[in-house]
């Protein structure tokens, strides 16, 4: 009978495991051997426990677990996945259903399986990306091609207080913005989007109950694999309280500075106000000698602004004289029935004013200057957002109504970098000019230092903004305190700061500059991480480097710039030569303009080889210059020019197109090249488009995917471009592999390494020159190997120029290889030669 049914089960297409009452498995179908490892003979007589993870074995036996504490027992209930290990120790999900049947009098029980491991990876996968889409604090939409929702996330739910049946299939523009404020960019961002720009803007939003938000809004088009349009991934963040801080700040203090007159100042303020939240009216009151005087208030009836013009402060004297007079803040839901409008509520209803929250100004000392009011057409509670505007307005109106008092503080605000406190340009250019003149006049010598911060975008992208911000504190805090009673410390922008040092030759300005970059040196604590900042100087005397503020700050420029190539955490001296050497540059920059113009470069290409079968795995391309006049140029001059002046991204596509034509005409010539590589910097993945580019160029030269790897640096880790981990995706996703170059010299992070979709490491030649003399070097290499492995990405190892190197290599796991052992780079004509020479 057994018999009978092992030949039935063979034909199914699950795995079959027939057992006993105790467990031991008494038949294994050839399905089965396939899902578990097992063959049929190593499995027969087994207890079926030896097929379950550790943890769950003893489950298994019934001489220890009897009735219903057995396993078995509750996957006879009801189907459901559970894991089971292979043979090679791996586990797999599988779905088990249970049946008995009746042999020769036995009770044999069947087990049904199917292997379900896709399934339950694609389930957890897909689990994750719920998680990360829905738990963000951000409200993040998606939409079709036109702008309809079709989903939504529970941040924009929180935010925004729509449910998913008023929002689903509504217009963005439409839901969010409902006075048609937008109306006057939806074209011209439906045209960007089109293109395959993202867009991010500030723009005015509101939720369901009619409040106003300012939202920092992120669109992001999606495309589908013919190029067309599909959808748009909105991601919105609240911004409201800094943008109307932004916005009302910059507008109060930019007329300040311009000694606008306060009642015009006042005015302007309350009509932005209104515009920014239009359900209220504004008031600005000054307080004279116990008296309200009316300053602003444009959307109120006059003749309500007349009555309420010199009305004296006191308990019970409506909101605004109550709120002068307490100090603390007065509000009146309901004018008509609220004690403190008795004997004046009739005053506002009759001009249809319903209710009143005003807040006392305040000076810097405590002294109340005058009030600041909302008034409601309709009894209200004023919402969180009118709050925030309240906080900064009131603030601003402090200022105004104290300017003959905060004149200092309009001039810091003027002439003082806010976040270090330190002179800003304008302020240290007038200080410098001045020190300048005096030393002039004493015929003195003044040093001037130009600072620039090494790495600040590294410490910016690591901590982000907020760590960036306290670096540049301590930076200006360091220098502050090296500088003597009568020198100057600015920021000038940026991570750039000066320092003038009156009262110094060249040679204390050495010294002094050396001090400097000790101080800056300290440790420095960013939450958990402890870092040694640094920074490179410039130096230019007076008057032996220039006469004026202008002459010294360049040259001292120039001279920053040295030291910055000269190693970072140096100090350079300016001199002549740095003049030459900057119009060479420039020189040269144009020359590098013109050559990539007019096809001036050649690739030249370099075998990389098999190590174990010696066969020729694929080809670099590399580019080469060789000008008319200056004759050959090293790529380690003008590949960092390139970087330096943005066309790096040019020579990327230059050499991708170049190098993929040349590949097309070997294969046409019957040349036997498997694969080329090609170099693009993280500029050319800033290109949304590039993915497209790609798949274009191939198709125009009739290559695969897997014909072309682009190889990228540890540059790419730090890049913080959001578009360049979806371009390099969209461009993997292609099959195009994508190889890390240089790898082990720059920012190594093995967790960013496993985010990205690289197919390869290639170890860079400085660690190859000394692998057989160094036994740090030895270990190092060692352990890349391991990583490789460890990702499950081929090892390369560029630089190779010796037979020792080469078996090291081989010893060590390194699966190509590529160096003068075998040729340097070669033309295109010398390169096909080598091959048919190495195949013949």
């Amino acid at each position: 009978m057994l018999q009978f049914f092992s030949t039935a089960l063979e034909q199914i297409g699950n795995g079959v495991i027939l057992f006993d009452e105790c467990n031991s498995i008494l038949y294994f179908n050839h399905a089965m051997e396939a899902i578990s490892g097992w063959s049929r003979r190593e499995v027969l007589g087994q207890n079926l426990g030896m097929l379950a993870p550790l943890s769950m074995r003893e489950r298994y036996d019934t001489r220890l677990y009897p009735g219903e504490s057995n396993r078995i027992q509750e996957l006879a209930l009801a189907p459901h996945d559970i894991q089971l290990v292979r043979k090679d120790g791996g586990h797999c999900w599988i779905s088990v259903t249970m049946s008995h049947v009746h042999s020769d009098g036995r009770d044999i029980r069947m087990a049904l399986v199917t292997d379900v491991t896709a399934r339950r990876m694609t389930q957890a996968r897909e689990r994750l990306l719920s998680l990360g889409f829905d738990e963000t604090q951000s409200a993040v939409l998606i939409t079709d091609a036109k702008g309809r929702i079709v989903h939504l996330n529970k941040g924009f739910r929180r935010l925004f207080g729509f449910v998913d049946a008023e929002a689903l299939g509504h217009y963005v523009p439409t839901l969010l913005v409902p006075d048609g404020s937008w109306s006057t960019h939806v074209a011209a961002y439906a045209s960007r989007l089109s293109a395959g720009r993202p867009i991010q803007a500030d723009e005015r939003v509101y939720r369901k109950n009619g409040q106003p938000l300012w939202c920092s809004v992120s669109t992001n088009p999606i495309f589908d694999d013919y190029g067309a349009l599909v959808n748009l991934v909105i991601v919105l963040m609240d911004i409201t309280r800094t943008k109307v801080h932004e916005v009302l700040q910059h507008k109060m203090l930019d007329a300040m500075v311009r000694e606008v007159p306060t009642i015009e100042l006042m005015q302007q303020m309350c009509r932005e106000v209104e515009r920014i939240a239009p359900q209220v009216l504004c008031s600005v009151l000054r307080l004279e000698d116990g008296q309200l005087r009316t300053l602003a208030a444009p959307s109120l009836p006059d003749a309500y602004s007349k009555r309420v013009d010199g009305l004296m402060i006191g308990p019970r004297c409506g909101s605004c004289g109550s709120a002068a007079y307490s100090g603390e803040p007065v509000l009146a839901r309901d004018i008509a029935s609220d004690p403190n409008w008795e004997g004046f509520s009739h005053v506002a209803l009759q001009y249809g004013l319903a209710a009143c929250w005003s807040t006392p100004i305040k000076a810097s000392d405590g002294r109340v200057l005058g009030t600041f009011a909302f008034y409601y057409r309709q009894p209200h509670d004023p919402d969180t957002f009118h709050r925030r505007l309240v906080e900064v307005i009131v603030h601003l109106c402090a200022l105004a109504l104290e300017r003959e008092e905060a004149r200092n503080r309009i001039r810091r605000l003027a002439f003082y970098d806010d976040l270090t406190g330190l002179p800003n340009r304008s302020l240290l250019h007038a200080q410098a000019d001045n020190a300048i003149t005096s030393a002039r006049h004493r015929s003195d010598s003044l040093a001037m230092l130009f600072i620039d911060l090494d790495r600040f975008k590294q410490v910016n992208d690591s901590f982000g903004h907020p760590g960036g911000d306290e670096l540049l504190r301590t930076v200006a805090r360091r220098l502050q305190q090296e500088i003597g009673p009568t020198d100057i410390v600015g920021r000038l922008s940026g991570d750039e700061f000066v320092v003038v040092l009156t009262l110094c030759d060249g040679q204390a300005a050495g010294e002094r500059s050396e001090h400097i970059l000790r101080a800056l040196g300290q440790p420095l604590q960013l939450g958990d991480v402890e870092i040694r900042p640094s920074a490179s100087i410039g130096i230019s005397v007076f008057p032996h480097d220039g006469c004026d503020m202008e002459s010294l700050l360049h040259h001292a420029d120039m001279a920053m710039y040295q030291a910055k190539h000269s190693g970072r955490s140096h100090a350079r001296f300016y001199s002549s030569e740095m003049d030459r050497s900057a119009q060479e540059r420039l020189g040269l920059e144009i020359a590098l303009r013109e050559a990539l113009e007019q096809n001036q470069l050649q690739l030249h290409y370099q075998p990389q080889i098999d190590i174990a079968s010696g066969r020729l795995h694929s080809v670099e391309a590399l580019a080469r210059w060789n000008h008319a006049r200056l004759g050959d140029i090293s790529p380690g001059c003008f590949i960092p020019l390139a970087e330096e002046t943005g066309l790096i991204g040019q020579l990327g596509l230059w050499a991708l197109k170049e190098a993929c034509h040349q590949l097309s005409c070997w294969r046409r010539q019957g040349l036997v090249v498997p694969s080329i590589s090609v170099n693009l910097s993280p500029t050319n993945f800033h290109s949304p488009a590039l993915s497209a580019t790609i798949d274009q160029i191939l198709r125009e030269e009739a290559l695969a995917a897997s014909d072309l790897t682009l190889e990228i640096t540890e540059n790419v880790l730090l890049d913080a471009d959001p578009t360049t981990l979806r371009t390099l995706r969209q461009v993997h996703a292609l099959g195009v592999r994508l190889s890390m170059d240089d790898f082990g010299t720059g920012y190594s992070s093995l967790s960013y390494l496993r985010q990205l979709p690289i197919s390869e490491l290639k170890l860079d030649r400085s660690f190859v020159h000394d692998i057989a003399h160094d036994s740090v070097t030895s270990t190092l290499t060692q352990a890349i190997a391991h990583i490789g492995h460890s990702l499950n990405l081929k090892v390369i190892a560029e630089g190779v120029e010796n037979e020792e190197q080469l078996q090291l290599l081989r010893a060590q796991g390194y699966h190509i290889a590529q160096g003068f052992l075998f040729t340097p780079a070669l033309p295109a004509a010398a390169l096909a030669s080598w091959v048919r020479n190495r195949s013949g």
